[in-house]
C-alpha cells in the first residue's frame, strides 16, 4: 500500500468516526469531481454537506418505514373505488393528503370485509412515513397483546411508546373479541393520544355493536367518546372485493382448463 492510498483509507476511516459515513463511502469519487472541476473549499464543503443530509435522510426514512410497519401491500391506484355500493370518497382523498395529522384529528374507517379498509390505511401511514411523520401500524390483536404487560412500569412504557408517534393506525378492531381488559387497554391508548396525536381505526362494527367486541366493558362509552370528538368516520358498504377477485380467478382457470 502506497502512501496515498495509505492517507486514504486512514481519511475514510476519520470520517466514518465522525460519521460521515457518506462522504466516506464515495471519497475517490468526491475527490476526483472536486480536482476535476477545480471547485473552492467551500464547494466542496456544500457537496459534503449535501451528500450527508440526502444520507440521513434516505436513513431515518427507512428507519421510520421499519418501526411502521406497514408490510407488503397495493397502492392506491389499484383501488377500484366503482365496487364498494357505499364510500365518501372525498373524505379518504382527503385524508391521503395528510390533513388531519396536524389538527390531532382521527380517522375511523369502517365496513363490512374485504372492501380495501385495510389498503386505504396502509396508503395513509406509507404516505404519512414519506411526509416525515412517525408512524405505528398495529392490528388491534397486536396491540392489545403488547399492551398485556407483567408490571405497571412495563405498561407505563409500552403507553409511552403507543403514545409517541405522529400517527397510530390500529387495524381490524371488531375482527375478534376480547374481555373487559382489553377494552380498558385501548382505552388507555386513546385517552393518552387524544387531542395530541392521531388515530386511524379500520373496524368492520359499527360502533353499537362495540360491545360485542369488548362485552361487559364499562370503558366503551368513554372509549368512543375520546376517539369520535375530533374524527372523520366514513363508511365503506358493498360486497367483499377479495370474494369478487376469487371468483373471476376461478372462472379464468376453468375456461383455460
Amino acid at each position: 500500500m502506497n502512501s496515498q492510498t495509505a492517507t486514504k483509507t486512514d481519511l475514510g476511516a476519520q470520517l466514518i468516526q465522525l460519521g460521515l459515513k457518506a462522504t466516506a463511502a464515495g471519497l475517490d469519487d468526491l475527490i476526483a469531481r472536486a480536482s476535476k472541476s477545480r471547485w473552492s473549499p467551500h464547494l466542496l464543503l456544500e457537496e459534503l454537506a449535501r451528500a450527508e443530509i440526502r444520507e440521513r435522510s434516505d436513513c431515518s426514512l427507512q428507519q421510520r418505514l421499519r418501526r411502521c410497519r406497514t408490510g407488503r401491500f397495493r397502492p392506491m391506484a389499484d383501488f377500484d373505488w366503482n365496487w364498494p355500493t357505499t364510500i365518501d370518497r372525498s373524505t379518504i382523498e382527503r385524508a391521503l393528503t395528510l390533513d388531519f395529522i396536524p389538527d390531532a384529528r382521527n380517522l375511523i374507517l369502517m365496513g363490512t370485509n374485504g372492501l380495501g379498509k385495510t389498503m386505504v390505511a396502509k396508503n395513509i401511514a406509507h404516505a404519512a412515513v414519506h411526509a416525515g411523520y412517525t408512524v405505528m401500524f398495529r392490528t388491534a390483536p397486536e396491540l392489545l397483546a403488547d399492551l398485556n404487560c407483567d408490571s405497571p412500569q412495563q405498561f407505563r412504557r409500552k403507553l409511552n411508546h403507543y403514545a409517541r408517534p405522529s400517527l397510530l393506525c390500529i387495524d381490524e378492531v371488531g375482527y375478534l373479541s376480547y374481555d373487559t381488559t382489553a377494552a380498558d387497554l385501548l382505552y388507555e391508548v386513546v385517552n393518552r393520544r387524544y387531542e395530541r396525536r392521531s388515530i386511524l381505526i379500520t373496524t368492520n362494527k359499527a360502533f353499537k355493536d362495540w360491545n360485542s367486541v369488548f362485552p361487559n366493558a364499562t370503558s366503551i362509552a368513554t372509549l368512543l367518546d375520546r376517539l369520535t370528538h375530533h374524527a372523520d368516520i366514513t363508511l365503506l358498504e358493498g360486497q367483499s372485493y377479495r370474494v369478487r377477485e376469487s371468483e373471476l380467478e376461478t372462472a379464468a382457470r376453468k375456461k383455460k382448463s
